[in-house]
């Protein structure tokens, strides 16, 4: 069938991206769904940071390819072998698709697949293949999803089925930010409640960690970032402080009204200096969690003596630590309890063509969850 999709042919794109438009509306052929994968006509998806530093160069990956991960949709057609999905069933999208084969799947820990990564890396569906065209070329799919289309093939390895009554828009967000923000606190840290959390970094995914440590029960739950505007969106969330990142004294404030610094530092701005500043406010014997993508050759200097000394733990949360088909629908159910507000952070609606402003709005730092609609 022909499909419409967003396409990046060179990474390293120039802003404003609405003038060096990296993505290009493209008219692709997609092939019918092979055995395991189903066809889906894509509701709502979202716009990342892990798309932006694709656009960038940042996150290297396989070009031309057809950008896009966070999603939801409904089922059109199955291939070959998938049995639990029909036409109509609406799915959210996983960008790591989970074997359930390899050693990190048996050991319950789906984030980390192998052969998904290995995939992923590729820019294949699990099943090693590509299912769009483009007249001779074949596209890359862009963590097996490739969202930013009217209709796409994936692996049923890589979508949830929703049985919950939710408004597809809102859905989409559980696919990435609401899997990676709340599954680190919840999953990585297991914050426990009573205790004081620290939350640098106040996009998609840091404002979803704010809400999980909210509903954890953490009795601080303070919020960091460069932006006033994003401060006071966290304080109307429950954030019980807010603190400038550029406030040449932001650690030594923290840990001044935390007596000593907080339980769980939660680094999500992919930023070298934010993970030392999150590190250096976590207290003794605490833990700091790192969700934040920096570019490959940015390495942060670990002090190994406080590591040891004050027995700190520091640990990496790949999509939120989760098994997706059980914490997709724990969180959608969260959520419709009020205990999970995710639709407070949902910014513009776009149409496909707007997609290069979506993306110069989310460079600025300053946007909310914008997100491309289907009719």
């Amino acid at each position: 069938m022909k499909i419409h999709a967003a396409v990046l042919y060179q990474l390293n794109a120039s802003r404003p991206f609405a003038s060096s438009q990296p993505l290009v509306i493209e008219e692709l052929a997609l092939d019918n769904p092979g055995p395991g994968e189903v066809l889906i006509k894509m509701l709502a998806a979202g716009l990342c940071h892990s798309d932006l530093s694709v656009i960038t160069g940042v996150r290297a990956r396989p070009t031309p390819m057809a950008l896009g991960h966070e999603a939801s949709g409904r089922v059109v057609e199955v291939g070959p072998g998938v049995t639990d999905l029909k036409p109509g069933d609406l799915v959210v999208m996983v960008f790591v698709p989970s074997c359930g084969h390899c050693v990190p799947c048996m050991e319950g820990r789906p984030a980390l697949c192998e052969p998904g990564a290995e995939a992923n890396g590729k820019g294949t569906l699990l099943s090693g293949e590509r299912r769009l065209h483009h007249g001779a070329t074949s596209i890359n799919h862009h963590l097996g999803v490739s969202a930013f289309a009217d209709h796409a093939v994936i692996s049923r390895r890589s979508c949830v089925k929703v049985e919950a009554a939710i408004d597809p828009v809102e859905a989409a967000l559980f696919g990435c930010a609401v899997l990676t923000g709340v599954g680190a606190v919840i999953n990585t840290a297991r914050v426990q409640a009573g205790t004081t959390t620290a939350v640098l970094g106040l996009g998609g995914v840091g404002l979803c960690a704010l809400l999980g440590a909210i509903a954890a029960g953490a009795r601080e739950v303070i919020a960091i970032d460069l932006h006033d505007s994003k401060l006071a969106i966290a304080r109307s969330l429950g954030a019980t402080a807010t603190f400038n990142a550029n406030d040449p004294d932001l650690v030594e404030k923290v840990k001044a009204m935390t007596q000593g610094g907080v339980d769980y530092g939660f680094e999500m701005a992919g930023s070298v200096q934010a993970m030392d500043a999150a590190y250096r406010m976590t207290r003794r014997g605490g833990t700091t969690v790192t969700a934040g993508l920096p570019h490959p050759d940015h390495k942060w200097p670990l002090q190994q003596v406080s590591l040891v000394a004050e027995e700190r733990t520091v640990k990496g949360s790949y999509v939120g630590s989760c098994v997706p088909s059980r914490d997709i629908p724990r969180y959608i159910g969260m959520y419709l309890a009020g205990k999970l507000p995710v639709d407070l952070l949902i910014g513009e609606r776009l149409g496909l063509q707007d997609i290069n402003r979506g993306f110069d709005r989310l460079a600025t730092g300053e946007s909310l969850r914008d997100l491309i609609v289907f009719d």
